[in-house]
């Protein structure tokens, strides 16, 4: 699934002349975190979050209840004072596991999405994600989710949907992962039914191991080595 298909493509942006309460209240109007900043032509040249106006903003300015009030004892400050420049982007024909893999590496919450000329597109926030895997694994629908031991082997996985299916049930997705055993996957299927007793048994009866999908943990995968 692309970027395009699940960004947020109605941006609340800013220009870099704008002073730091406007941009918090943006974010306060909009419930957002982070605002990219932009030339008239759509140029992304920054992004400002509301740790940026926090840490400039005195302690004061948050007791404070009256809105003129904030106003008179805010700093001056522009937003291309305080806006990030180094940024990290996103092309609109990346992937959505593209997104992850570069959130999870930044550790940002939402990352801009560009076309060829730098100009904002969107932008794919974890809440985005987060929907977008929803809808890719279909457990929006009410369901169970089954944790399958299987060897590392041609037709495994076949073997599992075909004892699924003959039950007549419907899938919502299924995913396969590493396993801390060597030879051997975890199979995560999502069954939209929450009678999965006899399948369950069928499965077991051929030979597989079922585990608590809640037990299973990235944790228990081998360490990388350190040099």
């Amino acid at each position: 699934m692309f970027v395009s298909r699940s960004m947020t493509q109605k941006v609340v942006t800013i220009d870099k002349n704008a002073d730091i309460l406007e941009a918090k209240e943006l974010m306060e109007q909009y419930q957002i975190r982070h605002v990219p900043v932009v030339e008239p032509d759509g140029l992304l040249i920054g992004m400002i979050t509301d740790r940026d106006i926090r840490s400039a903003l005195p302690s004061t300015f948050y007791k404070k209840d009256k809105a003129a009030t904030k106003r008179a004892v805010a700093p001056s400050i522009k937003v291309k004072e305080l806006m990030s420049q180094k940024l990290t982007t996103l092309s609109p024909m990346d992937t959505i596991e593209d997104a992850l893999l570069l959130i999870q590496k930044t550790l940002v919450g939402a990352l801009p999405v560009v076309d060829e000329k730098g100009r904002l597109k969107g932008i794919i926030s974890v809440r985005d994600l987060l929907r977008a895997f929803i809808n890719v694994l279909g457990i929006g629908q009410p369901g169970t989710l089954l944790c399958i031991l299987a060897e590392e082997k041609i037709g495994q996985l076949k073997k599992i949907v075909d004892i699924i299916t003959e039950e007549r049930i419907s899938f919502g997705s299924v995913l396969v992962a590493r396993y801390w055993q060597e030879g051997k996957r975890a199979v995560f299927p999502y069954l939209l039914t929450n009678n999965v007793v006899s399948v369950k048994k069928k499965l077991k009866d051929a030979g597989y191991t079922l585990l608590d999908p809640m037990e299973w943990c990235m944790d228990q995968l081998p360490k990388a080595e350190t040099k």
